[in-house]
């Protein structure tokens, strides 16, 4: 049969979706010049959606999910990747319509790949991962955007999950007054660790954006949730602010007016982690290398087998999540 990989393979089962572990064989994995070890994985809210089958996010089975993944070069057919070379992946589709990173190998394009930058490991890379990945993109958006250390308050919504978390720690660091909201109570000591100045209660946004306009509170505001706290926050950015969005937990909808728009010439601005050019891409990870304290990293890691993978990752869609699901696969490191 030949060498075989251990992987989570989802399958229709039941008019719904399975998961297993299995073992398949390396002649199963999809086209791609780089073969690569996999150290570790994360999960997301993407992989929830794709685990349980609630977002559609799949759709050809048997497939392995796991849109991220952080390893070694074991084979190349490209002059920029040779053997032995450290690598992270995050985005294009991997986990979504290409063989994803919850495996012990994985064949991709060569263009997919970055360098893991010097200084980081490869769990702290998955610790990062598209989710602190996306949350570095949000935050240099917000700094060419003008919203600087001292300008006013910047607000991080869904501030307990991956996203969240990293941008309060990555905002804070840079010197902003990071506002942080949550549903969740019982979070307060964990964000005021990552540096959050306050911890509110996601009503409070909700609330103020009752009216056409709200008062103007933030300078700038990452938005991981989406629909009606996306609407709302918007109407209580300062004159010239600037909000990021870049989830939709809270819905894919947007009912707002154009008055936050024509009054106070606010700025939103989408942020795409999955199809980021490449350069961009670089920028960003040598910038979390930089930014990003290894301590830090790990107070907000759990670390969880591959066979534990599916199971979490309900826990998502369910708002049960704090900080980053590392999935050890492979080498610890």
């Amino acid at each position: 049969m030949g060498e075989t990989f251990r992987a989570l393979v989802l399958d229709r089962e039941d008019g719904g979706i399975a998961w297993r572990i299995e073992a398949l064989p390396v002649t199963a994995l999809p086209e791609g010049e780089v073969l690569v070890e996999i150290a570790y994985s994360s999960l997301n809210y993407k992989d929830g959606l794709a685990i349980t089958g609630a977002g559609k996010i799949i759709r050809e089975f048997p497939f392995v999910p796991g849109i991220d993944f952080a390893g070694r070069v074991r084979e190349s057919a490209s002059p920029d990747y040779r053997p032995g070379d450290p690598v992270v992946l995050t985005g294009w589709g991997v986990g979504e319509r290409h063989w994803g990173g919850l495996a012990e190998l994985a064949r991709v394009p060569a263009e997919w790949l970055v360098p893991l930058p010097e200084g980081l490991g490869l769990r702290q890379a998955m610790t990062i991962g598209t989710a602190g990945f996306t949350a570095m993109l949000c935050v240099m958006a917000l700094a060419e955007q003008g919203v600087e250390p001292g300008a006013g308050d910047v607000l991080v919504t869904g501030a307990g999950g991956g996203v969240g978390s990293i941008a309060t720690a990555l905002l804070a660091r840079r010197g902003h007054r990071v506002v942080a909201v949550t549903g969740r109570s019982e979070l307060g000591h964990y964000l005021r660790a990552l540096g959050a100045a306050e911890v509110i209660p996601r009503q409070e946004v909700l609330e103020a954006g009752k009216a056409p306009l709200a008062s103007q509170r933030w300078a700038g505001a990452v938005d991981t949730v989406g629909g009606a706290m996306l609407a709302s926050l918007l109407k209580a950015l300062r004159y010239g602010g600037t909000a990021t969005a870049c989830g939709l937990a809270g819905g894919a909808e947007l009912h707002t007016t154009v008055f936050p728009f024509i009054l106070r010439g606010v700025k939103l601005i989408g942020i795409d982690s999955v199809y980021c050019p490449r350069p961009r891409r670089l920028e960003a990870w040598k910038t979390l290398a930089r930014e990003l304290d290894p301590a830090l990293l790990d107070q907000i890691t759990t670390v969880v087998p591959l066979e534990k993978a599916a199971e979490i990752a309900r826990g998502f869609l369910e708002g049960k999540i704090r900080g980053r699901v590392v999935v050890a696969i492979g080498e610890e490191n």
